[in-house]
């Protein structure tokens, strides 16, 4: 396996959009109304929102297989690669138990999980099956984790509900989150996390298939060849996972098997849309905007929910979004407006970052 010539723009950008798509909701659900688009979905199905995670472990799982060919031609072992990501991970995971504990800690109540954690043991865990598999193992990986997930969902009898539910108040994830997470769960659900335990084993299947995306685009050189394979698997894949819908309902919250199959055709399909406007018709020029945005992901993240948070606390959130209907803005589009004020706040930030080559990499 040898890593590609040069850098793929269409991977960056797509990671930028993916970033400054996640400041944009995460504001604008901030406040109601809200366009629809820019909500969670309540419980079952999806919106424009629900694609922002899975995207963002999907490109990550590409990335581990771009960089980390490199390193091999290099000549670096895989047990340095391991300790790399071993310190990467834990590092990550630690900066989201930081920003969980922010504005306010307090032990008994800090969130475990969260965005930043299930990123960590996501990359870790897909870190070390790439390592030590082909292609033949990874997708055999994604299938035992698929498998596992489906027969803990679906076969387990949780008290109370018995079998088979995924239903908001009563499914396994659930009652698993209650039994080993309580009172370290999302505030605003209580009961359960919607980063908790059960639903990270489908997310770890979420970064094998970037990873194996990954080794598509390695495998195949010609370009119009990489543009018509991740739109021919993208357009499977969101079939396939309307098709599993019918089985087990697609869900944000629990990252069910149908949810992640749909997602990973979507960012195929994304990554083929941007790698031809970038890479194929030389649009980069026009997209850099986005490429600076993903120079910088989990800085960009972490000041991003640092501004909320202090936005929030210091009541300032709340005076602009009342400036914007003292302007005249109808509600939803003073929300809307409100979170693009986020997002052109956290572009300069990034762009500042990019000017001065600051980038947070460990």
């Amino acid at each position: 396996m040898s890593a590609p010539a040069g850098r793929l723009a269409a991977l960056d950008i797509f990671r930028g959009a993916t970033i400054a798509s996640m400041v944009l909701v995460n504001n604008a659900s901030d406040w109601e109304p809200a366009y629809a688009p820019l909500r969670h979905a309540e419980w079952h199905g999806w919106t424009f929102t629900d694609t922002v995670f899975p995207f963002f472990l999907w490109i990550a799982g590409v990335s581990v297989t771009l960089s980390t060919a490199k390193r091999l031609a290099r000549g670096e072992s895989r047990l340095d690669l391991l300790r790399h990501a071993v310190r990467r991970a834990a590092i990550i995971f630690a900066l989201g138990l930081l920003l969980n504990a922010v504005p306010s800690f307090r032990w008994e109540t800090l969130r475990i999980p969260g965005v930043l954690q299930r990123i960590a043991v996501c990359y870790l865990l897909a870190f070390v099956i790439f390592l030590w598999t082909n292609w033949r193992g990874q997708a055999v990986a994604i299938a035992a984790l698929i498998g596992i997930y489906w027969g803990l969902m679906s076969y387990y009898p949780v008290p109370g509900c018995g079998a088979g539910s995924y239903e908001m108040g009563c499914n396994f994830a659930r009652y698993l989150d209650g039994r080993f997470l309580a009172g370290h769960m999302y505030a605003a659900t209580r009961d359960y996390d919607p980063e908790g335990i059960v639903s990270t084993l489908p997310a770890i299947a979420t970064v094998l298939a970037g990873i194996l995306a990954g080794r598509l685009l390695m495998e195949v050189r010609e370009p119009r060849a990489v543009l018509v394979r991740f739109a021919a698997w993208g357009v499977l894949l969101f079939c396939l996972g309307s098709i599993l819908d019918l089985w087990q309902p697609i869900n944000k919250q629990l990252w069910t098997t149908s949810y992640a199959a749909l997602m990973a055709g979507l960012a195929m399909i994304w990554f083929a849309i941007w790698y031809a406007l970038a890479d194929l018709r030389g649009w980069r020029r026009w997209l850099k905007p986005l490429e600076i945005f993903g120079s910088n992901a989990i800085a960009m993240f972490l000041i991003a929910g640092l501004i909320a948070r202090l936005m929030d606390v210091s009541g300032w959130g709340a005076r602009v979004y009342q400036g914007l209907l003292w302007l005249g803005l109808a509600a939803v589009n003073a929300s809307l407006a409100y979170a693009l004020l986020n997002v052109a706040v956290c572009y300069l930030a990034a762009w500042a970052l990019w000017r001065r080559g600051w980038f947070l990499k460990f």
